[in-house]
């Protein structure tokens, strides 16, 4: 993975929490509360999977393990 890869999937994942929450606000505005949290999960836990996965892959290349390499730039 390089740099603009890991750039990408950060705003990507970044992006899913923060539409969880956009989701949860209207859904929970049509359906009701339980159904709202129902349909904001997924987007939840993926969004704050791939944010806790890049700040492993950041540490590791902080310590030397597992670097990301610089792009073509």
């Amino acid at each position: 993975m390089d740099r603009e890869g890991f750039v990408k999937l950060a705003v990507i994942g970044i992006g899913l929490v923060v539409l969880s929450f956009f989701v949860r606000g209207f859904s929970q505005l049509i359906f009701g509360r339980g159904v709202a949290e129902l349909l904001q999960a997924p987007f939840a836990t993926i969004g704050f999977l791939i944010v806790v996965y890049l700040f492993i892959r950041a540490t590791l290349d902080a310590v030397g393990i597992w670097s990301v390499e610089n792009g073509n730039a």
